[in-house]
């Protein structure tokens, strides 16, 4: 069987499940244009057909992925306490999810893409 964002999700416990709802749902509200699937073992999304934006859920944190040369230079000071190796963005389990941040992420990311 192939794999779904939702069966995906499914696949944690119901605390990590809401956070990979939220993600999900800010990013489709941000972004109305995206299209998903699985890629790399993880929910993806493209945005005019290209690569968009990635997120996962691990044992202790929910992730975004990439941190692109774009969202750094726009966004520097509000992603650094959530950085977590080159291209990565960790938000703790337990702890609300930055929804402000995560639109801003999101936006920068369809502006870079669309080159605006």
């Amino acid at each position: 069987m192939k794999k779904t964002i939702d069966t995906y999700i499914a696949g944690f416990p119901p605390g990590t499940r809401t956070l990979l709802k939220q993600l999900r749902a800010t990013i489709k509200r941000t972004a109305p244009a995206v299209t998903e699937r699985i890629s790399y073992g993880i929910p993806t999304f493209d945005l005019d057909g290209r690569r968009f934006i990635y997120f996962a859920g691990w044992k202790n944190h929910v992730s975004i992925y990439p941190v692109t040369r774009g969202i750094e230079r726009a966004l520097k000071r509000e992603i650094d306490p959530y950085r977590a190796g080159k291209g990565t963005l960790r938000f703790p389990l337990g702890a609300p999810l930055p929804m402000p941040l995560i639109r801003k992420i999101v936006a920068t990311r369809a502006m870079e893409l669309r080159g605006s």
